[in-house]
């Protein structure tokens, strides 16, 4: 009976709009956005984020995109794809998700299942989206209805691994629901699941992956850092260091986006509230939102050491996205070092061909550039690997600069010879 039961994506963001577009090729899905223009940019087969393609879009007819909750009252699984981000103070945001969990309430019925995929701390789903579920719709936890975890793993701008092929963690409330979630998502993940024993473990499962990675980041950030004082080039011994089978191939730089920048925050809160501080992840924490610093700091030297006058000099930061081939601009930390050389008298170009320049200006205040100006610039600091950079000349790179200037690059996109200066 699972296989007619109809779905509610509540998100249509990296996450949501894959996921309905996927169990839309299954069964009816009804696919929810608060963003009235997102919801009519989906309905004229317009994706922003470029995760999903015109033509899926136009032919998921067993889709209806809509921003009225009226539309998902009849909906049996409410799927959770909504943001988890942090606060000014890095404390955990749940704000969309205790909202969605109280739009959910409001219509959930006897015999619903809502599974959350968005990133929290362990312990989360059932201590906080549940009894907004109960207060809200009246009903009993595990006896009325029904929870499920399931963490996302998009990662976004990635062609090669899309959600049907990385494998799902699941888990249910009761031994049952685990069993339900587990089926519901292998009916379109052809990599697999995992079912977790508990609620608890795939949520921790989750946040650990990102914190992971974010340690292993701040260390070759860390290593960076040392190498340069040492006169070393980074890339050079990551290279060697590189030749042994178990090397992991990590490279120095900004860390921001939706999920490394924000989840290890997520564990520091729970870990804090327990009664134990999480040294090392918040050291690897400090050293990556150190690094907007860092990058200012390094190339302003580099600018001194060649008469380059700081106050009133004009540089030319090429991409703000948070990682390469990507439009995301969520928790970029491009945005740290904008805002220090701004703070330094500099004025700053910023070039991105991904983004779209009016959310760059409604979140940053930020008005980019269309192209870059030829001998206009002091410093250009390329700050993203987009494939479009990749294809530019160190001529054409030089054609932006003034006669004295200083090109550095943090992403290893031209040779050491031929910069002033890399991470």
């Amino acid at each position: 009976m699972m296989k007619n039961k109809k779905i509610a994506i509540i998100g249509l963001g990296y996450v949501g709009l894959p996921l309905a577009v996927e169990f839309g090729k299954k069964r009816e899905v009804v696919g929810f956005d608060i963003d009235k223009k997102r919801v009519q940019d989906l309905k004229s087969g317009i994706d922003h984020t470029k995760e999903v393609s015109p033509d899926d879009l136009n032919n998921s007819k067993n889709i209806l995109f809509t921003h009225e909750i009226s539309d998902i009252s009849d909906c049996t699984i409410f799927i959770v794809t909504v943001p988890t981000p942090v606060h000014i103070n890095k404390g955990p945001n749940l704000f969309p998700l205790i909202s969605a969990s109280e739009m959910i309430g409001g219509v959930l019925k006897v015999g619903d299942l809502v599974v959350y995929e968005s990133t929290v701390y362990p312990g989360a789903t059932e201590e906080v989206c549940v009894p907004v579920l109960e207060k809200t719709s009246g009903l009993i936890f595990n006896q009325d209805f029904y929870c499920g975890y399931s963490p996302e793993r998009i990662n976004p701008g990635d062609k090669a691994r899309h959600v049907t092929t990385i494998m799902k963690v699941t888990s249910g409330s009761t031994q049952e629901a685990a069993k339900e979630v587990d089926n519901l998502y292998k009916e379109i993940i052809t990599a697999g699941t995992h079912q977790a024993e508990s609620i608890k473990v795939a949520e921790a499962s989750k946040v650990i992956e990102n914190t992971q990675r974010d340690l292993n980041i701040a260390l070759i950030n860390e290593l960076s850092i040392i190498f340069d004082k040492l006169g070393i080039d980074t890339e050079s011994v990551l290279n060697a260091a590189g030749t042994k089978w178990n090397f992991l191939p990590f490279r120095p730089g900004l860390v921001g986006g939706h999920c490394i920048g924000v989840d290890p925050y997520y564990l520091i809160h729970k870990s804090k509230e327990v009664g134990y501080t999480p040294e090392l992840i918040l050291s690897g924490r400090k050293i990556n939102e150190h690094m907007g610093q860092h990058l200012t700091d390094r190339v302003s030297q580099l600018m001194v050491k060649k008469n380059i006058t700081i106050s009133g000099a004009r540089i030319l930061i090429m991409g703000f996205t948070f990682k390469e081939n990507c439009p995301d601009i969520r928790n970029t930390r491009v945005i740290d070092v904008y805002n220090n050389f701004r703070k330094l008298g500099c004025e700053v170009d910023v070039f991105d061909p991904w983004v779209d320049k009016a959310e760059v200006r409604r979140e940053y205040q930020i008005d980019m550039i269309n192209a870059p100006e030829n001998n206009g610039y002091d410093a250009i600091l390329i700050a993203v690997a987009h494939n479009e950079f990749k294809q530019y000349t160190l001529k054409k790179f030089r054609d932006f600069a003034k006669p004295t200037y200083v090109l550095f690059d943090a992403k290893y996109l031209l040779d050491k010879e031929n910069v002033d200066g890399r991470l």
